[in-house]
């Protein structure tokens, strides 16, 4: 990327994420749930990213920031390891369930960036419990307990 400028690169980046925030907000509408939700439903949490996504792409487009540097060959390393554990995150949720899966993906990124076992578990544990109480009590969201329960049942 040494012969593209950092502000046209933040443009273009800008403008595939207008993409993907658009590409988001019709799969969202497009969602046709049976049943009703009170007071928030399916759509609102991929309506809203992508709303909020096409305003920080606006952002880029217009004001990009002052010439930098890429990052360096370590940090990308671990930046695409994010993106792997987003990706087993995402194939994992509904058969794991929700807190297993989010156990391991916060400890692993906890450990990704340099905290003990011990403090990646706890912060998996109290990351993934709070935010299982958070959906389904404050927002009445039902989350995914996971295949490998019903195997055992």
């Amino acid at each position: 990327m040494s012969n593209i400028q950092k502000p046209v690169a933040d443009r273009l980046l800008g403008i595939v994420l207008i993409g993907l925030a658009a590409f988001v907000a019709v799969q969202a509408i497009q969602l046709d749930v049976p049943f009703s939700y009170e007071p928030v439903g399916p759509k609102a949490f991929p309506l809203g990213l992508s709303i909020l996504l096409a305003g920080l792409s606006l952002v880029l487009i217009f004001k990009p920031g002052a010439d930098g540097h890429w990052p360096n060959r370590a940090l990308s390393i671990r930046l695409l390891v994010v993106l792997g554990l987003l990706l087993v995150y995402a194939l994992l949720f509904t058969r794991l369930g929700f807190v297993p899966t989010s156990v391991l993906v916060v400890a692993a990124l906890a450990r990704l960036f340099d905290a003990t076992w011990t403090k990646a578990l706890i912060t998996g544990v109290l990351m993934s419990a709070c935010s299982y109480v958070l959906f389904t009590e404050g927002l009445g969201i039902g989350l995914p307990t996971g295949t490998w329960l019903a195997a055992i049942t």
